[in-house]
């Protein structure tokens, strides 16, 4: 084995961490019979090697040694090389390769010859699908329909293996690698769906029948049966009652979770290395640690598996929001805490892409808060806190686990500040006055949590009684290189309640900023008194001081007009920003001045000229400013429709705009627009494989201001 690895000039390639000559190494780890170092080796290729999903010349150098180590029986987890090559091999250049800049020229390049010598080899599988060893057998279907040449060869194959082989969970590679045959070849798809659909009638095993249904939704959703819900729900309750099942586990048997539980996202992965099978004595690697949540995570389940079919399947049902949330309404019925835990989370997944009738589905999330099953309880917590106005169904029990749980208000973590737990968030998010407690408490400790301010803004008035709390722990924070860290959680707060009797505390703040962070920290400052308005009037003096201090110019100029109504000593200030070279700089300048409405009237010409300017948000906030200062919307509108279709992230703003001026015309191009957006099913900020925080109450304000805007309910200018 390995013939010729030293002959390879390995130190004059690279890998993500730099010369490549430690490759031979990792290889013959591989091959080793120690586990622990056989771990290490698969951690440092997918690390380095192959980073990310990168291909260095150094990767394409391995592909020849990674087929000896794949098929020689005398090496152990072969199936995590097939995987890697898999992996290595299965990357496709997509139809925009003409698209493709100089830089990327050699990565490309390298991607192409790598799918072309793993192909080249990919024969080698079809031994592979009958090996002794089943963790093999799980790998060569997934790698045969993604690097073979011949898939009506791999499809034939996969059907007679199917009968034969005697693990459940290679079974259903096989039924999964035949949907990737059908993704890959649409030619072959009418083949794929007629056998699946022969396995979903007359298949007796239900986790097979399940993975069946898995894929036609993911190839070929319209061969789905119409009874989909209840057929599913039936196989879930079969699996419930099966061999080896749980209808509902002793939560004092299973492992204890320390670590919080993340909302899965709405993905279904391809080409990833199973990390589900781990080995004793483990070294500490990425790998290692991966395949240990795992198999923390599958403890306890009658059916592992079933919830990466559920995933699947939901991916596949796309807008079929109805048929999604009445699964998962069925799930969380169930008496098993697994489904529930797994019908929780795609729930998350589900709220924050789609836009629907989340009532029914989001109570029973909040029902999962009472479970004496932290790993359960967790993960409902978290999807709530990412509700907002969506979770007020669940308001009481969030309340009672808020009550019940007091260990629970606050997050330590390793490293950097504390948090709030997830339940405090939800809560806040409602504007429930139920959380002032963990609030005040919060306040009490000796490192305020980090987002503490943003829960009481989202509070508002029902947060009144933590403004002494507030200003007290604002006047003791001491003025060195952490001020801003220390200070910015109780700046927010105090913004947040608009609290004027906190403006002596906040001025020493914004006198005596640090260097370090100093600037950040005065701007949060400045907003804090700006919040206050009149109230802040002995700020006066100071702020008028600060419209001639570089970088918090516009944000002095912003307080002072909120405090004073000075017109003739902010508009000097603001018309200046709007000709900074930062284009940072000048949407500051344009949004405050917007602020001032007809007073800044006679920016109007500067403002006009930025309408066409390259930046498309510095384009928004000159047409949002411009309506403000002359109250006429045509030209504004114009722009802020044509950035509208440009880019989705910029449509809060715009729809905020159309809000406020008022009546929206029925036949005008702006109520059509609304109107299209009012009709889509797909959140506008949806994202493939990521998301934040705020999406979901993103998108919800989104619709409202479309709806408002359609009313003409808006208060117009906000002179």
């Amino acid at each position: 084995m390995f013939s010729g690895i030293d002959e390879v000039d390995w130190a004059s390639m690279e890998h993500a961490y730099g010369p490549a000559d430690d490759v031979p190494v990792l290889l013959r780890g591989l091959a080793s019979a120690d586990p622990a170092e056989r771990e290490s080796a698969l951690d440092g290729m997918y690390g380095a090697v192959h980073h990310q999903g990168d291909v260095y010349a150094c990767t394409l150098a391995c592909i020849p040694f990674l087929f000896e180590l794949a098929v020689d029986p005398d090496v152990q987890d072969r199936g995590s090389v097939v995987e890697l090559l898999t992996s290595i091999g299965g990357f496709d250049l997509d139809e925009d390769d003409d698209e493709i800049d100089e830089d990327e020229i050699e990565g490309a390049a390298n991607y192409a010859m790598a799918a072309a010598a793993v192909t080249a080899g990919a024969g080698v599988f079809f031994e592979l699908i009958a090996d002794e060893d089943p963790g093999v057998r799980l790998a060569a279907p997934l790698a045969l329909a993604t690097l073979h040449r011949h898939p009506v060869r791999v499809l034939d194959l996969l059907r007679e293996r199917l009968p034969a082989e005697p693990d459940e969970e290679v079974r259903l590679a096989l039924v999964e690698a035949a949907g990737r045959v059908a993704l890959r070849h649409r030619p072959l798809a009418g083949r794929v769906v007629e056998w699946l659909t022969l396995l979903v009638d007359r298949e007796r095993a239900p986790g097979l029948r399940l993975a069946a249904l898995a894929q036609l939704a993911r190839c070929c959703p319209d061969a789905l049966p119409r009874d989909v819900v209840p057929v599913v729900s039936g196989l879930l309750r079969e699996l419930r009652t099966a061999p080896g099942g749980a209808p509902d586990a002793d939560p004092d048997t299973e492992p204890e979770a320390d670590a919080e539980v993340e909302p899965e996202p709405e993905t279904d992965p391809v080409g990833c290395p199973d990390l589900s099978r781990a080995e004793p004595g483990a070294a500490p690697t990425l790998v290692g640690q991966l395949r240990a949540l795992s198999a923390q995570d599958s403890a306890g389940r009658g059916a592992p598996w079933a919830a990466d079919l559920l995933r699947t399947l939901h991916v596949g049902l796309d807008d079929r929001v109805g048929d999604r949330t009445a699964l998962l309404v069925d799930q969380l019925r169930s008496p098993d805490r697994w489904q529930r835990i797994d019908a929780v989370r795609m729930s998350g997944g589900l709220i924050r892409a789609w836009r629907g009738s989340y009532g029914e589905l989001v109570a029973l999330v909040g029902d999962q808060l009472a479970d004496p099953e932290p790993r359960l309880a967790e993960a409902a917590s978290h999807v709530l806190e990412e509700l907002f106005s969506l979770a007020a169904p669940t308001a009481d029990a969030l309340a009672a686990r808020l009550a019940a749980d007091p260990g629970g208000w606050v997050k330590e973590w390793a490293s950097g500040p504390p948090g709030l737990g997830s339940t405090v968030k939800a809560l806040s998010r409602l504007g429930d006055a139920r959380a002032v407690p963990a609030l005040a408490a919060a306040l009490e400790l000796p490192e305020v949590p980090h987002d503490v301010g943003f829960a009481v803004a989202h509070l508002g008035r029902a947060a009144c009684p933590l403004a002494a709390a507030l200003r007290r722990r604002l006047a003791g924070v001491p003025l060195d290189e952490g001020a801003y860290d220390r200070a910015s959680p109780l700046l927010a707060g105090l913004t947040g309640l608009r609290a004027g009797e906190a403006t002596p505390e906040v001025l020493r703040v914004l006198r005596g900023a640090p260097e370090y962070r100093g600037e950040w920290l005065r701007t949060a400052a400045l907003r804090a008194l700006g919040s206050f308005g009149p109230a802040a009037r002995e700020a006066v003096p100071e702020l008028r001081a600060m419209l001639r201090r570089p970088g918090t110019a516009t944000e002095a100029a912003e307080a002072l007009w909120s405090v004073a109504g000075d017109r003739d000593a902010v508009l000097p200030v603001l018309t200046e920003g709007l000709g900074s070279d930062q284009v940072h700089d000048r949407r500051a300048a344009a949004a405050a001045l917007g602020a001032l409405g007809p007073h800044a009237a006679v920016v109007a010409p500067r403002l006009r000229g930025l309408l066409a300017h390259d930046e498309l948000w510095l384009r928004v906030d000159a047409a949002i400013a411009l309506w403000e200062v002359t109250g006429r919307p045509e030209e504004s509108t114009e722009v802020l429709l044509t950035a509208w279709d440009r880019n989705r992230h910029v449509r809060v703003r715009v729809a905020e705009c159309l809000a406020r001026m008022g009546p929206v015309g029925p036949a005008s191009t702006a109520a059509q627009v609304l109107r299209a957006e009012l009709s889509s099913v797909r959140r506008h900020n949806a994202l493939d494989g990521g998301y934040g925080s705020h999406d979901t109450y993103e998108d919800e304000k989104l619709l409202a201001l479309c709806r408002q805007a359609l009313r003409g309910t808006g208060k117009g200018s906000t002179a």
